[in-house]
């Protein structure tokens, strides 16, 4: 095909290639469908490569009679081993999406409406867009709130919640779901609570998205229920995607407001000590540590923690054992313990568990300016009990802070 002097206008401007599903964009710029899709969609992008201008209408319009050309020019070259380009099929439109969603009135409509929905999704990106904008996603928000047995069976929530989840509904979609106070939140928690193990995943993983979108405001407002419904997904275990989606959802929700504090009354602390027992996988560990340092930032927190047989001693063992965040996260858990809990039982703990070594440690070693200072601000605050203790190797004396 090098050796074939192919026109121009049959290459896609964005990636260079032979256009194989010619579409027009709102600028009248025409590119292969595949990648235009992948540059709007995937890329996050909102302008036309070759003008710069905003796309307002992301709908894809067809170039029959670019893609003819490109046809009957294949049909030529075919001696040149030239496959002629086969006829696309043409993608749904917003009218079908919005006659298929109108025929959805009793629950066995509305089984063959999401079989159908399902199927329109899983063909190209085009096709979720269409139906983001065409009404879809209301319709399947509907029937995962109005979950009552009497109004849907749990095979049809598991498969709204698989659709809406597939979407990959775009950040305009997101925000919307989660401004609206906070209801549909709601429903997901409700699903959580009592739904099968497929659907607490997809709601898991929905709530993910809608969060990551969110305002502070929005987040601060969260009710206590769904940090224990979180918690029990942590504890069930019911996937791993499911696992790390729940930690997400601590990591970015304990932060702020009270929402510690309901993490802490939901019972976090104990099962987060749990899985840092069993895991030395970077990233969970990093999450573990992160949601355990927010969750510290409470009186609650904290006592759960030195309440823990395991808790200071995991904590310090992850220092100088993972990464530069996990060392920097269980310092500042142990920086909140040794400020505000430190009794003299708990001052003992440390010493015996070699806690207070560590610490010596991390300022012997390359672990980052923020952690050393940390780990110097506690080593100061209780010199006195832990300098000449005979718990404390001698070796590491010299390191001691003044």
């Amino acid at each position: 095909m090098d050796e074939i002097d192919v026109p121009p206008f049959f290459i896609c401007p964005i990636s260079l290639e032979f256009m194989k599903d010619p579409v027009t964009v709102s600028t009248g710029i025409t590119y292969d469908r595949e990648s235009i899709e992948k540059w709007l969609f995937s890329g996050k992008n909102t302008t036309c490569p070759v003008t710069k201008q905003v796309i307002v209408d992301c709908e894809l319009t067809p170039n029959h009679t670019l893609r003819r050309l490109i046809q009957s020019w294949c049909l030529l070259n075919a001696s040149h081993g030239i496959e002629r380009i086969p006829t696309p099929k043409p993608p749904i439109s917003k009218a079908q999406i919005i006659k298929l969603l109108d025929d959805a009135k009793s629950p066995q409509q509305q089984i063959k409406c999401l079989r159908r929905l399902q199927s329109i999704a899983s063909q190209n990106v085009t096709n979720k867009r269409c139906m983001e904008s065409s009404g879809a996603v209301e319709f399947l928000v509907s029937i995962v709130s109005n979950n009552d047995s009497t109004v849907a069976e749990e095979s049809t929530i598991d498969e709204a919640l698989s659709i809406l989840y597939s979407l990959q509904l775009s950040e305009a979609a997101l925000k919307k779901l989660m401004a609206k106070n906070g209801d549909f939140v709601v429903s997901l928690t409700r699903v959580m609570q009592g739904g099968s193990y497929e659907s607490r995943v997809y709601a898991v993983l929905l709530l993910k998205s809608m969060v990551e979108m969110a305002g502070p405001m929005q987040l601060i407002n969260l009710r206590p229920e769904l940090f224990v419904e979180l918690v029990k997904v942590l504890c069930d275990q019911i996937s791993q995607r499911a696992t790390k989606a729940a930690l997400k959802l601590l990591v970015y929700t304990c932060p702020l407001g009270r929402n510690k504090i309901k993490a802490a009354a939901a019972g976090v602390v104990p099962v987060l000590i749990n899985m840092l027992l069993d895991s030395s996988e970077k990233r969970a560990c990093e999450m573990i540590l992160t949601v355990l340092d927010a969750v510290c930032g409470c009186a609650e927190g904290r006592l759960e923690l030195i309440s823990h047989g395991a808790g200071l001693a995991i904590v310090s063992k992850k220092i100088l054992r993972i990464s530069q965040v996990a060392s920097e996260r269980a310092v500042r858990i142990l920086l909140s313990i040794s400020k505000f809990c430190a009794t003299i039982n708990v001052l003992q703990e440390m010493l015996q568990l070699d806690v207070v070594t560590k610490l010596c440690l991390v300022l012997q070693m390359d672990c980052g300016y923020k952690t050393k200072e940390k780990a110097r601000e506690v080593l100061k605050l209780h010199a006195r009990v832990w300098k000449n203790s005979p718990c404390l190797p001698t070796y590491l004396l010299s390191s001691y802070p003044a």
